[in-house]
């Protein structure tokens, strides 16, 4: 299923400075910033940029907005962005670091949570409503459109009436955590496949597993 990929990857670790802005990527996580959040479902998308930093042997730095990392595969340019502005803000950092490495809305793709997905399962789209999830809200606001590249990390609902907020800013049980390297292996899998392949095909290798 994954063979495709084998032939893409070459890690390479850089900043952008693609004259060519195509090439060019921007990578968010969301979550919410501090150790008290650092363990929450709703902070799936800062662990799996983390995830993907490991791999790909590069650091965040603290800069405007968020915590800013990048590198390179096959002369594309990645650029990974955990915003510092909270969740519910999550749009102003999105915003201002596209315009200022001026990123085409097509090569955005954020990363988080969904209580509409079972545990670990992936769905990567490429439009949607917020779903009431106060982050993409945000997002959709500063961008003004529907139109960006989600993917979304399923977290599950296993909460009762009135306790959502509760269960996503709660902590991983232990049988997720040990089912953390194999679903954020995919996760970072998909992200390369996303930048190499693009949208269409890497929904079609990827969505549902």
């Amino acid at each position: 299923m994954f063979q495709f990929l084998n032939s893409l990857f070459k890690k390479e670790v850089a900043t952008l400075d693609e004259p060519n802005i195509m090439k060019k990527f921007l990578i968010v996580g969301l979550g919410n910033i501090g150790p008290e959040y650092a363990e929450t479902r709703h902070n799936i998308g800062f662990k799996i940029l983390d995830a993907l930093a490991k791999e790909e042997d590069f650091a965040f730095e603290t800069v405007k907005l968020g915590d800013v990392g990048s590198f390179k595969v096959k002369g594309r340019s990645i650029l990974c962005l955990k915003p510092s502005t909270y969740m519910n803000r999550s749009g102003k950092a999105i915003k201002y670091w596209m315009d200022k490495e001026n990123i085409p809305l097509e090569n955005l793709l954020v990363i988080t949570d969904d209580i509409n997905l079972e545990f670990g399962t992936l769905r990567l789209k490429t439009k949607g409503s917020d779903g009431g999830h106060n982050g993409l809200k945000d997002i959709q606001a500063l961008l003004q459109t529907t139109n960006y590249n989600r993917l979304r990390f399923g977290v599950g609902a296993d909460f009762g009436k009135g306790r959502q907020i509760e269960y996503v800013l709660g902590e991983w049980g232990d049988e997720e955590k040990a089912a953390f390297p194999d679903r954020f292996n995919r996760c970072t899998e998909l992200v390369r496949s996303f930048v190499l392949a693009g949208v269409n095909r890497t929904m079609n290798h990827f969505n549902g597993t």
